[in-house]
């Protein structure tokens, strides 16, 4: 490592008096992410609740105003109201402020005429602990408004920045009640709750003593200072069942309310995270000399590999700088669905400064890479910059191989990036356009054949995913042509298509692509490619839509080191993954030719990025603990899968194989659970079960050129 003894030794001091309090403000977060995603639901389902309660007793009186007037003269007068004005007072509360509430419109107003209406109740009426649930509830919405599923949320924004005199002042001075109300109001609640629990345990109070009443009083004292409350709070419900209280309900929703609200600034938890944050600043806040003083592990290629890399090494005492050309991190086994019109780019891309957002020690450099320099350890760039490492970690990936023949590429795109789907999506939708308006029954038949050249998983999944929408999502959209009558040919130059399948496995995806109206042509070549078609072992196609999907080069990092790749371009590598000849450069997934598997060539496959990831990471953290290296790399298999349309899928095992819908289904979940973020995955699964239910695509948009 080209870093100083003593600068690396004074630095991963600074980071080790840091971690402990890090690992702890992690473990905090974990608690509070889950909490704040569930949060507005819960508000919700309490303010709707509690909006209920007040609106059926509105409506009810409304119903029979009789009898409503003759309850507020009889049954609860009040003194200093008239019995028509209190009874009409008494029921506009209820329907406005109950609507208001329920739909968090006004909800502060609302807060005040309804905080108002059950003191009135309470005084003057009947004096329940139940109406003092409501006030606990109601003055919450009074200090802090309505939560994020609520009109006066969706409305915040333009108001502040509308016209309206005022209205800019008026959302600051509302802000400012919330910030200052949160923690006065949690303390409130606390108190209310742990008031409670002693209600249900000794004798004085309204309820009935329990057994085990010491148990009770330490999580009301815990509760009330506010230590530990996402844990004790949701307890606190067991005491509440346990005495049978009537209003369980109302104290059910204050003690989840704080759960997920947390205790707030005024409580021990306060105080705690405070100190942990004051303790644990984020890396970028260290001194200088701290952050210099750090070995540089920089990670070209921000894939599955590059990406395991970085995570893997969040807690070690070095500073990662992932490059990459692209801004955003891409889940390429779905890269077909973009490109035709299942799914929209930003369900299976995310930027990977968000992906890596809360990892201290991780940058991110956008640029390319054209060189690595030995001998002064420094990465080249594209743009004349370079940068300095102690380990370099090269996943790049792998691009399109047209065999030699690179003039075949601007008549038959590959499949790789985001830019080549909406390429391909284009194409398709436009040869359909054009289709529909041409009148030469030649070119008709061009613009309607789609050929794949490849039958690999690649080009089994687009000639399928083609003819679905041929047959299904197109229907009955054009007036001059049949989408249906589209011809989508695969052509597969091995014997069979899927060869790294099982035969029997082969045969049956064949079959399903057949069934589907897929033309399958085996053992064919392809000689030539052009703007009219394809020449296939002496016979040509006409077509306006050739894809490739027949073959992948590794990107140039062998040429960057002056090394003799083999025939797909992939870097030899050691057994631990490291260059041989290139002190602390490690080459993974598609970049590097390793025979970790069984001896074997470890097939380029995303979970093999991924395992070579972790276990170059593992590997650098060792050398930068001064620990034994790890054995060497072993990728183990966890099986194949590659769906061809709808309900129709191969998965192998080994020696589990599966195919059909069974099969189909295990190839979604699994292809969800892969995806980077829980919002890409929720998308993902509602845009399938919507093609599922509708046979439509959601995203048929002809952008960008007219190629």
């Amino acid at each position: 490592m080209h870093v100083h003894a003593e600068t690396f030794a004074r630095a991963t001091r600074a980071l080790r008096e840091h971690r402990s309090a890090r690992k702890l403000a992690r473990v905090l977060h974990a608690l509070q992410k889950p909490a704040a995603a569930l949060w507005p639901f819960a508000e919700l389902g309490v303010r709707l609740a509690l909006a209920q309660v007040f609106l059926v007793s509105g409506l009810l009186k409304l119903a029979d105003w009789p009898t409503a007037l003759r309850l507020a003269s009889l049954e609860y007068p009040v003194d200093w109201l008239a019995p028509a004005t209190a009874a009409v007072l008494g029921v506009t509360a209820e329907l406005l402020g109950g609507i208001l509430l329920a739909a968090g419109l006004a909800t502060r107003a609302a807060a005040v005429a309804l905080i108002a209406l059950t003191l009135v109740i309470d005084l003057e009426y009947r004096a329940l602990a139940e109406h003092r649930d409501w006030l606990v509830l109601l003055g919450g919405w009074l200090l802090l408004g309505a939560g994020p599923l609520s009109l006066d949320r969706l409305l915040a924004r333009g108001l502040s920045s509308s016209a309206l005199p005022g209205a800019a002042r008026l959302q600051a001075g509302l802000a400012a009640v919330s910030a200052a109300g949160e923690a006065p109001w949690l303390l409130v609640v606390r108190g209310w709750l742990a008031w409670r629990v002693l209600d249900t345990q000794w004798p004085g109070f309204s309820g009935a003593p329990l057994a085990g009443a010491w148990p009770c009083l330490l999580g009301a004292a815990l509760v009330l200072a506010g230590l530990g409350t996402r844990l004790f709070a949701p307890a606190l419900l067991l005491i509440f069942a346990a005495a049978s209280l009537p209003d369980f309900g109302w104290l059910a929703g204050l003690a989840l309310l704080l759960a997920l609200r947390g205790a707030g600034a005024w409580s021990l938890d306060g105080l705690i995270a405070a100190a942990i944050e004051r303790r644990a600043p984020r890396l970028s806040a260290l001194p200088d000399e701290v952050v210099d003083g750090l070995p540089q592990v920089v990670v070209v290629g921000a894939g599955f590999g590059g990406l395991a890399v970085a995570r893997g090494l969040a807690e070690a005492p070095c500073r990662v700088t992932v490059v990459d050309k692209r801004n955003h991190h891409l889940f390429q086994p779905l890269l077909y669905q973009v490109a035709t019109a299942t799914l929209d780019p930003s369900d299976i891309a995310t930027p990977i400064r968000e992906l890596l957002r809360t990892q201290d020690n991780a940058r991110v450099r956008l640029g390319e890479a054209a060189g690595v320099d030995r001998d002064a350890r420094r990465l080249r760039l594209a743009d004349g910059s370079t940068l300095p490492y102690d380990f370099l970690v090269l996943a790049t990936g792998a691009r399109h191989s047209y065999f030699g023949r690179d003039d075949w590429e601007p008549y038959a795109p590959g499949l790789k990036q985001i830019d080549d789907a909406t390429a391909i999506r284009r194409r398709i939708l436009l040869a359909f356009e054009r289709a529909e308006t041409s009148t030469d029954p030649v070119e008709r038949a061009r613009l309607l054949t789609f050929v794949i050249v490849g039958g690999g998983p690649t080009g089994v999944e687009l000639a399928g995913s083609i003819a679905e929408l041929a047959h299904h999502g197109l229907s009955g959209e054009f007036r001059h042509i049949d989408p249906a009558a589209a011809r989508v040919i695969l052509i597969q130059a091995d014997a069979r298509v899927l060869p790294a399948f099982p035969e029997a496995l082969s045969a049956r995806a064949q079959r399903d692509l057949e069934r589907l109206g897929v033309e399958v042509l085996t053992s064919a070549r392809v000689e030539a490619v052009d703007a009219d078609g394809v020449l296939v072992s002496g016979t040509r196609i006409g077509a306006r839509a050739v894809f490739w999907a027949a073959g992948v080069m590794a990107s140039p990092a062998a040429q960057w080191l002056g090394l003799e790749a083999d025939r797909a371009g992939r870097v030899p590598v050691a057994a631990d993954l490291s260059v041989e000849g290139w002190p602390g450069v490690y080459a993974i997934g598609d970049t590097a030719a390793s025979l970790g598997w069984n001896g074997r060539p470890v097939p380029g496959l995303a979970p093999a990025a991924k395992q070579g990831g972790v276990y170059v990471a593992t590997a650098i953290r060792a050398r930068l603990e001064g620990r034994d290296a790890p054995a060497p790399f072993r990728y183990v298999h966890q099986g194949s899968l590659a769906t061809i349309g709808r309900q129709s899928a191969i998965a192998d095992f080994g020696r589990v194989r599966l195919a059909g819908g069974l099969a189909w289904w295990l190839w979604g979940a699994v292809h969800v659970a892969f995806l980077a973020q829980l919002r890409s995955r929720v998308s993902v699964a509602i845009s399938w079960f919507w093609a599922y239910l509708t046979f439509r695509r959601g995203t048929r948009l002809v952008t960008g050129g007219d190629g």
